[in-house]
């Protein structure tokens, strides 16, 4: 079974799908997670906490986490993803 990455309160992410992982704070942000939310392709993680990360896949889905992106890539980086 491949490996998963956890993105907080018990979501996951396939670690080979993920292009890059962003800090939400500036506009272009804030403009790419409202275009995806027009488009269908946001899913949001943070299960109502604030937004730590943005995920974009490969499959252009954009993926809200609670975690912060330096911590997703030290998971990246322990289970030997990307």
């Amino acid at each position: 079974m491949p490996k998963l990455l956890s993105v907080g309160l018990g979501n996951f992410v396939m670690p080979n799908r993920i292009v890059t992982i962003v800090n939400p704070a500036s506009s272009p942000m804030r403009r790419l997670r409202e275009d995806a939310k027009q488009a269908g392709r946001l899913v949001d993680a943070t299960q109502g906490r604030k937004t730590r990360s943005i995920i974009i896949t490969d499959s252009n889905h954009v993926i809200l986490s609670s975690i912060l992106a330096d911590t997703l890539l030290a998971r990246l980086e322990l289970e030997g993803g990307q």
